[in-house]
């Protein structure tokens, strides 16, 4: 179900299609992930996420910026200059106390990686548990693409997302995935895409 063909019309400039198309039908078909609605849904929603390209969180901002993304942490522009351009820093601030984030750098340490930006040390414990992958030990794993695929389908499959997919209603899986509907219509344009794709 999932091909080249589909990775390159999802993303023409996706850095080995075959590799990826292979990697993603493994993770698909170990996750229940198993009819064109679903891997539709699958597929729309990592693009959206990642364009099928494994990320790491960018967390250099100016101060400017921060105060857009973040107000209620920086009221002010001076709250937040020591903060700007600085990821090490920002990322202990903005998630360090919590998603299990209780050492000293795990805010940055645990930041968004991987085909749907997994964040928080106790996410890496879960999904690494559930895959088999020391993601605790060595986070950058999730920028592997077979890695990043098993734990987007583990995510998936943990959240039970096969339940909007099947009555398709994109909603219900973006929720799903990043707890808000951040980028509706950009996921809706892939989804769209891809059942084109499948003729659905």
């Amino acid at each position: 179900m999932i091909t080249p063909e589909l990775i390159r019309k999802i993303n023409p400039s996706a850095p080995r299609p075959d590799i990826m198309a292979e990697k993603f039908q493994k993770a698909a078909d170990q996750h229940g992930i198993n009819t064109k609605l679903r891997v539709a849904h699958f597929l729309a929603q990592l693009a959206a996420e990642s364009r099928l390209v494994p990320q790491e969180e960018n967390l250099n901002y100016s101060a400017k910026r921060l105060r857009e993304v973040w107000p209620a942490r920086f009221p002010t522009l001076e709250s937040a200059q020591p903060y700007a351009m600085n990821p090490e820093a920002l990322g202990d601030k903005v998630y360090g106390g919590r998603m299990g984030n209780t050492q000293p750098g795990d805010g940055f340490k645990y930041r968004g990686r991987g085909f749907i930006q997994l964040t928080g040390r106790d996410n890496y414990a879960t999904y690494g548990e559930l895959t088999g992958f020391d993601l605790v030990g060595n986070p950058d794993l999730l920028l592997q693409i077979g890695v990043g695929a098993q734990v987007a389908a583990a995510y998936w499959k943990a959240r039970n997302l096969n339940r909007f997919a099947d009555q398709d209603k994109i909603r219900g899986v973006t929720r799903g995935i990043n707890g808000g509907l951040n980028g509706l219509e950009h996921r809706a344009q892939y989804l769209r895409l891809i059942k084109q794709h499948f003729g659905i």
